[in-house]
């Protein structure tokens, strides 16, 4: 079996988060900003691709070299087997990022690899000048950082945050990002989880996803299963194994939301994820809401308020979940907001703030630690 150098991608923030998911799964890691190393073979990027929450992208990193000038650059992509991993009619797009180096002209960059790809290939395969790029698609990535340049082949297509579930609309919180706060968190799916500003529902059907033990790509296809040298049986074999491993749900899930409209957007989402009988969805404004349940989790993501009049009306629903969600002091909280006032309109000040990054919009994560019963 043919063991590859791999790394995870990720979102800032988030290495600590992917690392453990990588480390609970058996690999050793080697940690970077942005990424985590890895090392496996096919099953292996299966595996990861399947049932990491948290990354971006899984990657094979093909070839590790120092290129000051472009000549430098041409020779050592020119120097790779590229007939070994791309078949003659390959698509294979090159993106590139060059960061603090000699190099700096992405464009340029991008196109000095493919031309050294392609002038090998045309080597390699004994064509005359031309490849017709029909096939499957290989997506390539050039990173030069500090002068290291490095090549690799995304494994995964579509960033693994594209679960497959949602349905279309403007929901403001991608899938791995709301896993990443979920396991920033203790649940684990034996405690009762609130989400009492579910939106459409992303928070709770993660939360139910790790509850149950379902692969988080169990409805998508990756750029693997297009690689014509990457085994077709492994795919569904490790699928089926996962889906043996799907387990009961234990506690409860609550998802409620004042806006009855998205709300079903939320229920749809979740049927779509298999989960639809595991999460109660209920319309109801947070002034209003009550709860029987204890020792939990409260997790939330309410409205920003951007705008002058939008930040007024958010500050005031932060007054009104300080007034319905502290004294609820058996639940750990967590809130997502980039609002800098948030704790005085809560009335309390965090356990523990954790600063992130959703999109390109610097937020806080708000930890309130419970006084368990």
């Amino acid at each position: 079996m043919k063991e590859y150098q791999l790394y995870a991608t990720m979102g800032a923030g988030f290495e600590s988060v992917v690392n453990k998911e990588l480390q609970s799964m058996g690999y050793k890691t080697r940690v970077e900003n942005g990424r985590v190393f890895f090392k496996g073979g096919q099953e292996d990027i299966v595996r990861t691709n399947l049932w990491l929450r948290t990354a971006d992208r899984i990657k094979i990193l093909l070839k590790e070299f120092r290129a000051t000038d472009f000549d430098t650059l041409f020779n050592e992509i020119y120097d790779f087997d590229w007939a070994e991993l791309l078949p003659v009619d390959a698509k294979f797009p090159v993106q590139g990022r060059a960061v603090k180096s000699k190099l700096h002209s992405e464009p340029d960059v991008q196109s000095i690899v493919k031309k050294a790809i392609v002038n090998k290939m045309v080597d390699q395969y004994h064509r005359r000048g031309f490849l017709p790029e029909t096939g499957n698609e290989y997506p390539l990535d050039i990173h030069i950082y500090k002068n290291v340049a490095r090549i690799s082949l995304d494994t995964t297509g579509a960033s693994l945050f594209k679960r497959g579930y949602r349905v279309h609309g403007g929901a403001p919180m991608k899938e791995n990002f709301a896993a990443g706060l979920l396991k920033l968190t203790p649940y684990n799916g034996t405690h009762p989880l609130i989400d009492p500003m579910t939106g459409s529902g992303t928070l709770a059907i993660e939360a139910a996803l790790i509850a149950k033990n379902i692969a988080p790509g169990t409805w998508r296809k990756f750029s693997f299963d297009g690689f014509d040298w990457f085994n077709p049986k492994l795919h569904n074999e490790v699928l089926a194994k996962a889906k043996s491993e799907v387990k009961p749900l234990e506690a409860p899930i609550w998802a409620s939301d004042i806006d009855q409209s998205v709300l079903e957007v939320a229920k749809l989402n979740a049927h779509n994820a298999g989960v639809l009988q595991d999460i109660r969805f209920k319309q109801i404004a947070v002034k209003d809401f009550t709860t029987d349940l204890e020792n939990g989790i409260i997790i939330a993501n309410p409205p920003y308020g951007k705008r002058l009049k939008d930040r007024e009306s958010a500050e005031e629903l932060y007054r009104q979940m300080g007034e319905v969600l502290r004294p609820l002091s058996s639940f750990s909280q967590y809130y997502l907001t980039a609002d800098p006032n948030f704790e005085k309109c809560f009335g309390a000040k965090a356990t523990k703030k954790r600063k992130l990054f959703n999109g390109n919009l610097r937020v806080d994560f708000y930890q309130y630690w419970a006084n368990r019963r």
